[in-house]
């Protein structure tokens, strides 16, 4: 067989091939050329887009941003005795059919920072504190007395009403999964894992309302807390009367009685400490200099977008004309 690949076709390809490849690579020069071109068209774009960034930027409020610390407070609250229990009866208690538990469980910080951030907690305290008015009709705040202005085509502050357009199913009136929305935008807990401390913000157009929501949120998250274990003891406490008259084993009497006991030192911590689960290091104070919004940055990413658009523009244009 002959393997010999003829003279002519090596001779076509290899004239071929650097045609092609020139003709499919981009010339830089070419792109410079159209660039410089259209430099009238780039430099009036790129202007008309900073114009336009710089009037937004200047346009948009003040935002001030109002930041407490925390610190998980300290305290068995019932969980250390219940492990010294289960540790001590939980075979017996196993065979009378109940469960004293490992004293595991879930993080109470975790828990008290996912309750914050829920929708049952955040509906109960925009209604509690009567700020949705502030949350979501809010446009401006005049420094001088300290109060709020709000969208007059929204809110009539005269008579208390909402008076926004909408169409169904919203109304006029904000309901809880808008003020949800609009309240998760300008909240914000983070918690530190090396060190456990937690911090709570709020910013908001008014500095006096950001501080005052903070202080609201750190005191309603540990009666909320509070409130949920206590009810849960006293239904605990409830249920192991219940069992102790049911039961005439000794052992199991005495585990009952102290599983009561370990309930009741939950209802007593809660009653007599009021920062039951976040204890304030670095208290919320109404913020001077202003959070928001980046004027500089909008500016200079406003200048970019529209210097980039115009180039586009600019080769787009070029290279539609070139392939007719």
């Amino acid at each position: 067989m002959n393997n010999q690949i003829p003279q002519n076709y090596t001779d076509a390809n290899f004239t071929s091939n650097p045609q092609s490849v020139a003709d499919d690579e981009i010339d830089l020069r070419e792109l410079f050329s159209v660039i410089w071109k259209g430099k009238w068209l780039i430099i009036a774009v790129t202007a008309v887009f900073a114009v336009g960034s710089v009037l937004f930027a200047l346009s948009q409020p003040n935002t001030y941003k109002s930041e407490a610390l925390l610190s998980p407070a300290d305290g068995e609250q019932g969980g250390g005795g219940l492990a010294a229990l289960a540790g001590q009866f939980g075979g017996l208690a196993s065979m009378a059919g109940i469960n004293l538990g490992g004293g595991g469980g879930v993080d109470k910080t975790q828990m008290a920072i996912e309750v914050v951030k829920s929708r049952q907690f955040t509906s109960e305290f925009i209604q509690k504190h009567n700020i949705l008015a502030d949350l979501m009709a809010a446009e401006k705040w005049d420094m001088a007395s300290d109060t709020l202005a709000y969208d007059v085509d929204m809110f009539d502050v005269k008579n208390n009403k909402w008076i926004r357009e909408v169409k169904a199913p919203f109304k006029p009136e904000p309901s809880m999964q808008e003020a949800y929305k609009a309240f998760s935008k300008v909240i914000a807990i983070n918690s530190d894992k090396e060190t456990g401390m937690v911090k709570v913000s709020v910013e908001h157009l008014s500095p006096s309302v950001a501080q005052q929501w903070v202080k609201w949120l750190v005191e309603d998250i540990n009666l909320e807390m509070k409130q949920r274990d206590v009810a849960e003891a006293q239904r605990s406490t409830a249920f192991l009367e219940t069992q102790i008259a049911q039961t005439n084993v000794a052992d199991i009497r005495t585990i009952l009685y102290q599983l009561i006991e370990e309930q009741t030192k939950t209802i007593m911590f809660a009653e007599v400490r009021e920062e039951y689960v976040f204890k304030t290091i670095d208290p919320a104070l109404v913020p001077e200099e202003k959070a928001g919004p980046k004027r500089a940055l909008i500016c200079v990413l406003g200048t970019m977008l529209g210097g980039m658009l115009a180039v586009m523009i600019v080769l787009i244009r070029h290279f539609v004309r070139k392939e007719y």
